[in-house]
């Protein structure tokens, strides 16, 4: 689920930037929560098995 996330943050991120030359904080804050997914995905350990 972490890896969706970071993986649709990270386009809206990427088209964002590139398609509408947006400069502003705003669209940063989407490569930041992208990253956190990431990261809460790396450690978080899968219980069921």
């Amino acid at each position: 689920m972490f890896i969706v996330l970071f993986g649709i943050l990270l386009l809206a991120w990427v088209g964002g930037f590139l398609m509408f030359h947006v400069s502003s904080a705003l669209i940063h804050l989407l490569l930041l929560f992208a990253v956190i997914s990431l990261v809460a995905h790396l450690f978080r350990r899968n219980t069921a098995s």
